[in-house]
């Protein structure tokens, strides 16, 4: 029996400053799944996840999370790394992970049992006492992953986040991605890194002008495009001729 849709976007438009965004757009994502959310800088991608988590509101249909419009509340079940990254770079790592431990509801032991296991697993446990502007870029960024996967979210939506990581740290933050997934939360997971499309995702959509081009599983997908690769899908889509402008 097919689980019950953790997100739901049902005929969502979304128009800002009288330019339409997003277009009728409906997908679902499913318990224990990756579904990449794909498309060029301007496609709508990241003011869909902002409407999702009612940042932005909808001009029109509806965007659920477990079965209602996403409130504060929903906090310990939804985790969510921005592309655009902000810590309180003052702040001590241990500290950081701890405070938004304890804002998705655990007590502070567990938010302290939780870091410190993460931070260790990530090679960052000698850092814990630092101060977060001490790291590095691509430290800080694992600070950040583990502050939206603290609590093992249900729903976890990663915005580039291997964006500027070594091979070695981006296999180890994939791995991680794997396991979240086994134990059956859902990833919406944002890259223009093909590669990893292929290595991931069970399901995709890839917009285009705030439309979905192509939505389904990774096979079914080429198979409807008739390509070796979502690369070659993902090129075929946006090399084809368009009179509308691309969306800034």
């Amino acid at each position: 029996m097919k689980k019950q849709a953790i997100v739901s976007v049902k005929d969502f438009s979304l128009v800002i400053n009288q330019k339409p965004i997003v277009k009728s757009l409906s997908f679902d994502v499913h318990p224990g799944e990756v579904f990449a959310l794909l498309g060029a800088n301007g496609s709508g991608k990241t003011s869909t996840i902002r409407s999702l988590l009612g940042i932005y509101q909808a001009s029109g249909g509806t965007l659920h999370i477990n079965g209602e419009r996403y409130t504060p509340h929903q906090a310990r079940v939804v985790g969510y790394l921005p592309e655009e990254r902000g810590l309180y770079t003052r702040s001590k790592v241990l500290d950081t992970m701890v405070y938004f431990g304890e804002l998705k509801g655990l007590d502070r032991d567990a938010a302290r049992d939780f870091s410190l296991a993460y931070l260790d697993r990530v090679g960052l446990a000698d850092k814990a006492n630092s101060k977060i502007k001490k790291l590095s870029g691509g430290q800080q960024q694992k600070v950040q992953l583990g502050v939206a996967i603290i609590g093992e979210p249900k729903l976890l939506i990663l915005d580039e986040p291997t964006k500027g990581l070594d091979p070695v740290n981006r296999k180890l933050l994939l791995d991680i991605v794997d396991e979240l997934q086994e134990k059956g939360a859902a990833v919406i997971y944002i890259t223009h890194l093909m590669e990893e499309v292929e290595r991931l995702a069970d399901r995709l959509l890839i917009l285009k002008d705030g439309k979905a081009r192509a939505y389904g599983s990774v096979a079914a997908v080429k198979k409807q495009f008739k390509s070796q690769s979502i690369e070659d899908v993902f090129v075929s889509i946006y090399n084809e001729s368009s009179k509308e402008p691309q969306h800034v």
